[in-house]
């Protein structure tokens, strides 16, 4: 199978859907002429004009706003939100608007929008340009939240969300735009709502989000030189999340890392810690749960504070042997 980057895969997702059915359209800032602050959207406008491909100005509450109602008459727009952190200026419209839209209506008025947005830290963007807010979106009724890790997860999992009936927050990691990977060129969908064991293993299991289960697999990898079988599981939909492959994994381990970018205060790790412990998976482990995420500060701009705010692969190394100790 070819192999493309995952910018590329996202592309693909959005030109096929939107060779597919003419009520998708894009929408954010610089994504048209300049094809996007990631070069995401490419070539998009020379292919489907203006009227698809919409330049729109420096205002997230009008690109979200514009999106839910778009949605509300029957379109399907794909908007973007340059930096995750910018979200901040289009909460009203996202989670009491578009979240709350369908409940309140008794399911006659649909919100079938997905809101793109890059996320994270490691390239030197600094404090307001690097943060990882999807445990903000996690926590509201109404919206679900797809965090892919892989070229092949963002393009089926993006399909999934432009065709699902609900507002969907798609986070992508900036780091991972250009990792490649196995792509299919045909149209495929990846559940929401599925999760994934990226790696099988033994004797403890990693649940990852984002740029850090690539980490993780390159951890498990060298711990396999140790002798220490390590099992990865990717969410890849932080909301509504797939317990069960998770209550499964933790089963079959007994010992369990959760690792993700964003801060660990009240992170999404913190969620599925609680899931975990109030779950059947409770009586299998044997070690206490550990939680991996980054530090509460904002993230610096020096590239080395930014390095040791958040996770790397050495301390995934780290945590999992300290879990081992525990006999």
């Amino acid at each position: 199978m070819r192999e493309i980057t995952y910018a590329e895969a996202i592309r693909e997702a959005l030109r096929q859907e939107m060779q597919r059915d003419p009520h998708v359209f894009l929408m954010g800032e610089d994504i048209g002429v300049y094809g996007g602050a990631f070069g995401v959207t490419l070539g998009l406008l020379e292919e489907f004009g203006p009227e698809r491909v919409r330049d729109t100005p420096i205002s997230e509450g009008v690109i979200a706003g514009a999106a839910a109602g778009a949605a509300l008459t029957g379109m399907r727009p794909v908007s973007e939100i340059m930096f995750m952190d910018f979200t901040t200026l289009a909460m009203e419209q996202l989670v009491n608007q578009a979240a709350k839209t369908r409940y309140m209506f008794g399911g006659k008025a649909k919100v079938p929008m997905v809101l793109r947005t890059p996320a994270g830290s490691g390239t030197g963007a600094a404090a307001q340009h690097s943060q990882s807010l999807e445990a903000w979106f996690v926590h509201v009724p109404g919206l679900k939240v797809v965090m892919p890790s892989t070229p092949y997860d963002a393009k089926g999992l993006l399909i999934s969300a432009i065709r699902d009936d609900n507002p969907v927050i798609f986070v992508e990691q900036k780091l991972l735009y250009r990792t490649k990977g196995p792509v299919p060129e045909e149209p495929y969908t990846v559940p929401l709502s599925v999760a994934e064991v990226k790696r099988a293993g033994r004797d403890v299991t990693i649940i990852a989000t984002g740029v850090m289960v690539m980490r993780s697999l390159a951890a498990a990898a060298k711990l396999a030189q140790e002798g220490i079988e390590v099992e990865v599981v990717d969410p890849r939909t932080l909301k509504p999340y797939d317990a069960e492959t998770i209550t499964k994994s933790v089963i079959k381990t007994g010992r369990v890392l959760i690792v993700h970018e964003a801060y660990k205060t009240c992170g999404f790790g913190a969620e599925i810690a609680a899931m975990i412990s109030e779950g059947p998976a409770f009586m299998y482990l044997n070690a206490p749960i550990r939680r991996l995420a980054g530090l509460d500060i904002p993230i610096p701009y020096n590239r080395t504070l930014e390095y040791h705010a958040v996770p790397q692969e050495e301390n995934i190394i780290a945590a999992v042997r300290e879990l081992m100790a525990y006999k």
